[in-house]
C-alpha cells in the first residue's frame, strides 16, 4: 500500500476510535514517526497534510532535518542525554521525553542560552519497567514544582510507552493510569495539561478511548522502518 492509502486506513481507524467515545478526530494529533525513513518520506506526508514528525535520536535528526520542509513540526521522542540537548533545543518544537529533574534543568540553560521556550512532555515508565526509561510517577509528582519553575520549559502534558504486547487491549490499563496520573499532576500544577502523548500503530485505537491527544504513528503510516547501513570506520 502507498504512503496515501495507509493514511487514509490510519484516518479511518481514528474516526471509528473516536465514535466509540464521542469524540471529534480533529482533537487527535498524528505524530508520523519517521525513525529510518528518508526525508523524501517526509516531504511525501507533508503534500498529504501531515505536518507533525517525530524522531528517536539527535544524530539522525541533525542529518534529516535540514532537507526537509521548513514549515513543520518536530517532536524528540526518543531518551535524551544531556550531552544532546543543545542540539534538542535548536532542532525541535517539543522535547516529549523529559524523565527527570536533572535533564530539565539541562533543557532549560540551552533554551536559555538560545533564548527559546521549550515546550515539554514528561515521560512516565508507567509499567516499572528496568528496561525503559521515564519517570517513576510519584517521582514525577514529587518533582513537578521544581520543573514548573524552569523559565524556559513549558510542560505541556505526559508520554508514556506501555510494554509491548500483540493484544492492544492489554494496554489499556497503562493508557488509564496515565490519564489519572495527568488529572493528579494538573491538581498539583493548579493549571490544565492538554497534552497526552500515548498509542502507536498497533494500540492507538485503545490510546484514544482512553483519552490520548497525540499518537505516534510510524510502521503504519511509513511501512516497516529502513536499515541503515554501518558506518565505515
Amino acid at each position: 500500500m502507498s504512503l496515501a492509502d495507509n493514511l487514509v486506513s490510519i484516518q479511518q481507524r481514528i474516526q471509528s476510535a473516536c465514535d466509540r467515545c464521542n469524540r471529534e478526530p480533529n482533537s487527535v494529533t498524528v505524530l508520523a514517526v519517521t525513525k529510518t525513513h528518508s526525508a523524501d518520506s517526509v516531504a511525501e506526508a507533508t503534500r498529504l497534510g501531515l505536518n507533525c514528525f517525530g524522531e528517536n535520536k539527535v544524530q539522525e535528526a541533525k542529518a534529516k532535518i535540514p532537507n526537509c520542509p521548513g514549515k513543520v513540526r518536530w517532536h524528540f521522542i526518543g531518551h535524551l542525554q544531556s550531552n544532546k540537548c543543545r542540539d534538542a533545543v535548536e532542532l525541535f518544537s517539543m522535547i516529549q521525553s523529559v524523565d527527570s529533574l536533572a535533564i530539565a534543568q539541562e533543557i532549560n540553560k540551552r533554551a536559555e542560552q538560545a533564548a527559546k521556550t521549550m515546550p515539554v512532555l514528561l515521560e512516565i515508565n508507567v509499567a516499572g519497567e528496568a528496561s525503559k526509561f521515564g519517570y517513576k510517577p510519584e517521582q514525577m509528582l514529587v518533582e513537578l514544582n521544581e520543573i514548573n519553575k524552569l523559565s524556559r520549559l513549558e510542560i505541556h502534558g505526559l508520554m508514556a510507552i506501555p510494554p509491548f504486547s500483540p493484544v492492544a487491549e492489554k494496554s489499556r490499563p497503562y493508557f488509564r493510569a496515565l490519564r489519572e496520573l495527568k488529572a493528579q499532576a494538573e491538581s498539583v500544577l493548579g493549571a490544565p495539561l492538554p497534552v497526552l502523548s500515548m498509542g502507536m500503530s498497533d494500540d492507538f485505537e485503545v490510546a484514544i478511548e482512553e483519552g490520548s491527544t497525540l499518537i505516534r504513528v510510524g510502521t503504519a503510516l511509513f511501512g516497516p522502518r529502513q536499515k541503515i547501513a554501518a558506518r565505515e570506520t
